[in-house]
C-alpha cells in the first residue's frame, strides 16, 4: 500500500488520546497494513469480515471506501456480505450491505 491511509476518527482524536492515534498510524496503519504477506486488497477484505463479524458499523463506511481504493469491487463487496450472513447472522449482513448501498 503506497498511499498514506487517513482516518477521519484518527484525525479528530489527535487532541484527546495522541498515544492511541500514534499507535494506529505507525502501528496499524504504518506496519500491519504495508506487511507484504497479505495484499492490500485481502487485508481490506478481512477487515470487511471482522467488522461484518462483529457488527461494527461505525468503522464501515471507511473501510468500505478503503477496500474500493484497495480494488474490492461492489460485487465482491457484495459477494463477501452474502457469504458471511451464514455465519455470522443475517441481521450483521443486512446491516453491512445497508451501508455498501449508502456508499
Amino acid at each position: 500500500m503506497n498511499d498514506r491511509i487517513e482516518s477521519k476518527l484518527l484525525n479528530d482524536m489527535k487532541d484527546l488520546a495522541p498515544d492511541f492515534v500514534k499507535y494506529g498510524e505507525n502501528i496499524l496503519f504504518g506496519e500491519v497494513w504495508r506487511d507484504p504477506t497479505l495484499t492490500s486488497k485481502e487485508r481490506s477484505l478481512s477487515t470487511l469480515s471482522a467488522l461484518i463479524s462483529i457488527g461494527n458499523t461505525e468503522q464501515m463506511p471507511f473501510h468500505l471506501q478503503l477496500a474500493k481504493k484497495n480494488g474490492v469491487t461492489e460485487k465482491e463487496m457484495i459477494a463477501l456480505i452474502t457469504h458471511m450472513a451464514f455465519y455470522v447472522g443475517w441481521p450483521k449482513a443486512s446491516a453491512a450491505l445497508n451501508m455498501v448501498g449508502k456508499q
